[in-house]
């Protein structure tokens, strides 16, 4: 489903990648590890196509990156949910407002975009607060509504870049197991993380980012 050949990138004077491959398949829960600066978040620019490979090919379902146009971007990322460390929402609209952009954006009829808000904050557990602002929200009530953002248009992949990174270790375990949870579904999830305690709580497979690879890692699990 997803796949990165041979690809280099690096930034003006700073290389990131050096013929860097992996393979991601349909359904498949992976965590992408690695010290700071190691590219964790380039990888997953990488994959919504925000930047673009210097040579190599990053392909997902039927688009790559030799080959798309400024015009299909939004068809792609339609088909991918990202979630990032930051909440990015916007505090001049209640919850259920900023869900609703999203689908708006693509002309969802009304009555459908109504069923899909709501179905994608029961996921998360926060229907009761659809119409609070954001700010009246703690951090990870916060985060549990940029998942819920996230699978609002039925993604083929979760992209999580460091979901966790500004949460307590007992929100992050809440956040951690609503992310298995949409997993368990079928939906794939690439998950960016530095915290290796997150890492160890899942049975999924790793990759680790290191001197501009990747590679695949065994972390001794927790129960």
């Amino acid at each position: 489903m997803l796949s990165f050949s041979n690809v280099d990138f690096s930034y003006p004077n700073q290389p990131v990648f050096t013929d860097l491959n992996f393979e991601l398949e349909h359904g498949e829960f992976t965590f992408l590890i690695g010290k700071s600066g190691a590219g964790k978040s380039t990888l997953l620019q990488l994959v919504y196509m925000n930047i673009l490979p210097n040579s190599g090919i990053v392909q997902i379902g039927n688009y790559d990156s030799k080959t798309i146009k400024p015009r299909e971007l939004p068809y792609l990322r339609r088909k991918l949910g990202i979630v990032f460390q930051e909440f990015r929402l916007l505090n001049d609209r209640n919850i259920y407002e900023n869900l609703s952009f999203v689908l708006e954006a693509t002309n969802t009829p009304r009555k459908e975009i109504k069923r899909r808000v709501n179905d994608a904050l029961t996921d998360v557990g926060l229907v009761h607060r659809r119409y609070s602002m954001p700010l009246e929200l703690s951090g990870g009530e916060q985060q549990r509504v940029a998942i819920a953002r996230a699978v609002l248009n039925d993604p083929i992949l979760i992209l999580a870049d460091e979901p966790t990174g500004n949460l307590d270790p007992d929100t992050s375990s809440e956040i951690l197991e609503i992310i298995r949870k949409i997993h368990q579904r079928g939906t794939a999830v690439l998950f960016a993380t530095h915290n290796y305690e997150i890492v160890k709580k899942v049975n999924a497979k790793i990759i680790k980012l290191e001197d501009g690879k990747a590679y695949k890692a065994v972390l001794k699990q927790k129960p």
